[in-house]
């Protein structure tokens, strides 16, 4: 694995840290990381309620310097954690990185196991995006041009909001309303559970099948950037990411699917940081789905 010069050893211990953390939920390593990215090219809007419970806030991170005179595109982007752990607050390199492109970031917190299981996490991430849907013209975000985002357990989350238009439409809004979807890692197909941290929080061994977004998908759905890596022993990417990328396919859904041999589950979200984009063009791969022109038919859908 190569990191930029730049960046030095600490950097590079940084990385080590957070890659022998598979699951990305240990606060120190992120706040490291954190620490050594530069926040002098957004503004940071923080603790926004978008429902009632304490986890249920988000910030908003906003260009300095906007590039475009009319509204910027939106990333809600949702953090992984096994459904157990997380928080939006060491995820602020994410936010650096979209605002490095030019998009504002929206990054909310959901509950989590043992507070909640299936789908109250699924629930909140839909009002999230409902509330940015609602909302972000005020933060100088355009409503048309609203991504979803995630990696691992977050990438489910997206997944689930983009594909299974019953938790949108309960928020008071619509899977059509989004221009697309990205996953990073993302566990889409994944009965029956083995990962003991993930049992519970889906009800095994009563696990319900459509808690699985390969369950929802249809004509309407909008489109997908999946994006894996080859070295993932937490998720396995052929089932998840090139099994749904197949399903999407068959339902004339437009998916781009996509491969690293240099990141593991954990570092592929680690490539989109400032000093470690060397890893992976991660970071390049997502903006290009964003800029790109939308689909012939509408903003978010074929």
């Amino acid at each position: 694995m190569t990191f930029p010069g730049k960046a030095g050893l600490a950097a590079t211990a940084i990385a080590a840290a957070i890659v022998l953390l598979g699951g990305l939920v240990a606060c120190s390593p992120l706040t490291a990381l954190n620490a050594i990215t530069p926040a002098s090219g957004y503004t940071r809007t923080d603790g926004i309620a978008y429902g009632e419970h304490p986890r249920q806030q988000l910030d908003i991170y906003q260009p300095r310097s906007p590039t475009a005179a009319d509204g910027l595109p939106v990333v809600v982007f949702f953090y992984g954690g096994s459904w157990n752990d997380g928080s939006r607050k060491d995820y602020a390199f994410v936010g650096e990185a979209l605002t490095s492109r030019g998009f504002i970031a929206v990054l909310p917190d959901y509950r989590v196991y043992p507070e909640v299981r299936y789908p109250e996490f699924v629930k909140d991430s839909a009002a999230a995006v409902a509330w940015t849907l609602r909302s972000i013209a005020r933060y100088g975000g355009d409503p048309k041009k609203v991504f979803v985002m995630g990696h691992s357990a977050g990438a489910y989350n997206a997944a689930m909001v983009a594909l299974d238009g019953r938790w949108l439409r309960a928020a008071g809004a619509s899977p059509q309303q989004l221009r697309g979807w990205i996953g990073l890692a993302g566990p889409y197909d994944f009965l029956p559970i083995e990962n003991p941290d993930v049992k519970p929080v889906f009800w095994f061994p009563d696990s319900p099948p459509d808690s699985q977004p390969i369950h929802h998908l249809s004509a309407a759905a909008p489109p997908a950037l999946l994006i894996a890596s080859h070295k993932d022993k937490l998720v396995e990417a052929d089932r998840n990411t090139g099994g749904l990328a197949r399903l999407l396919r068959e339902k004339d859904i437009p998916v781009a699917e996509l491969y690293h041999d240099n990141t593991s589950h954990a570092s592929l979200v680690l490539s989109l940081a400032k000093h470690f984009r060397g890893i992976a063009p991660t970071l390049d791969e997502v903006a290009a789905f964003i800029n790109a022109p939308p689909p012939m038919g509408g903003e978010g859908k074929p």
